[in-house]
């Protein structure tokens, strides 16, 4: 038997949810297929749990992918304040916190996905999950699901599936085959916010240590993005917020083949010139070894390493440290290099680079300029957000955009 819906959404994330309220809402028979087992399994993860879904700051400049603009009319529809406006209606109580990053003020992502799964319930949206979509086609005005608990069809399809981040979640990238069979561009998916790996062996020697600090990331010589924080050195790399922020121009570039190095600055808020007199002045107070000396204002353990990287023995008396050598000192502080030769996995990325180019998609609307009534919501998209909760808004307001017209009847 086939069931006949007037939009069938696929995917049940967090983009595809929003999709089935504002389709519900339009008054449209609305179905899911999810593959996983429950829906909305990877909002659970979000925010460490806690679901930064949102942020206050926002424009064109916090999005990425080859147009980053696509994102402004569905922002200037369906933005921050319909979202919060939204999920207080659906009961989510939301704080503010540090940098316009919002969060439930439960501090649990679960009831972010209660709300959404409420409001389906109440809608009458049927969400089929553990399915197994073998194919999607269009025939006659209609879109034809054939699936391993039988056939399904709708007069809309609105495509949610996401990228490839966090697998075990529900994103494994299985979208792109039904995608590619409408003769849409996809662009490979790459990990983004994700921990970047690095060449150099003193790696090992600063595994845990966290530090604030500047990241400056270079494409062939060039830089292409920096951001500042909270670095996380590890045994394999860079993590931590600012190396999630440049890590996708480190796929990209990596991807085609060019040299990609990160330039860390220990410092970032104080300038050589007061390092230098800093130093000096140490040097007339002081008999004890450099070392020591710099590990009152940098981490114990990146001392060694940077002294050792500068050329300088960690026992020297900083008496007979030269004016040279200071410098060269002062330059490791501000600009460590560190080569980086790939990132950590999708399973350990946040969200994707890549997806369905942009160019063939309606932005005010997110329906597919080759075909009609086909729509796309959230990751799947050419589009990815900084940390912060601007891949969540970008999966509100896009899926909001997209059910509200793939319900239209």
């Amino acid at each position: 038997m086939t069931e006949k819906y007037d939009v069938i959404i696929v995917g049940a994330g967090a983009s595809g949810l929003m999709a089935a309220v504002s389709a519900g809402r339009m008054g449209a028979k609305t179905a899911i297929l999810e593959h996983m087992e429950q829906a909305g399994k990877k909002i659970l993860s979000t925010g460490n749990g806690k679901c930064n879904f949102t942020n206050q700051v926002q424009g064109v400049e916090y999005y990425r992918g080859q147009d980053p603009a696509f994102v402004l009319p569905a922002l200037s529809r369906f933005g921050v304040q319909e979202t919060l406006g939204l999920f207080l209606e659906l009961g989510v109580y939301a704080k503010e916190k540090r940098g316009g990053c919002y969060y439930p003020i439960s501090g649990q992502a679960t009831c972010v996905r209660q709300a959404l799964l409420r409001e389906t319930n109440r809608l009458g949206v049927k969400i089929h999950t553990s399915i197994g979509i073998r194919g999607i086609q269009k025939r006659q005005g209609t879109f034809i699901f054939d699936t391993k608990q039988g056939s399904f069809v709708s007069k809309a399809c609105i495509i949610a599936t996401g990228g490839k981040a966090a697998k075990k979640t529900g994103s494994d990238g299985s979208g792109i085959l039904y995608i590619a069979g409408f003769g849409h561009k996809v662009a490979d998916f790459l990990p983004a916010l994700v921990q970047m790996q690095g060449k150099q062996a003193f790696l090992k020697e600063l595994a845990g240590i966290r530090t604030d600090g500047e990241i400056r990331l270079y494409v062939e010589d060039a830089m292409v993005s920096k951001d500042a924080g909270e670095l996380q050195l590890t045994e394999f790399g860079i993590s931590g917020i600012p190396a999630f922020q440049v890590s996708r121009f480190a796929s990209l570039a990596l991807a085609e083949g060019k040299k990609v190095m990160a330039v860390l600055d220990f410092l970032p808020d104080i300038r050589r010139q007061e390092l230098n007199e800093f130093l000096f002045f140490q040097k007339k107070q002081s008999s004890d070894s450099l070392e020591s000396i710099l590990s009152g204002c940098l981490n114990t353990k990146l001392v060694p390493v940077l002294l050792r990287e500068a050329g300088i023995a960690k026992q020297r008396s900083i008496r007979h440290v030269s004016t040279q050598e200071f410098a060269k000192v002062i330059e490791k502080i501000k600009n460590f290099p560190v080569d980086i030769i790939g990132t950590k996995s999708f399973d350990f990325a946040q969200v994707c680079a890549g997806g369905v180019s942009t160019s063939e998609i309606h932005p005010k609307t997110m329906e597919s300029k080759l075909v009609p009534r086909l729509f796309f919501a959230g990751e799947v998209m050419d589009i990815d957000g900084m940390c912060g909760g601007y891949n969540l808004q970008w999966a509100w307001s896009s899926g909001w955009i997209a059910g509200h017209y793939g319900g239209k009847l």
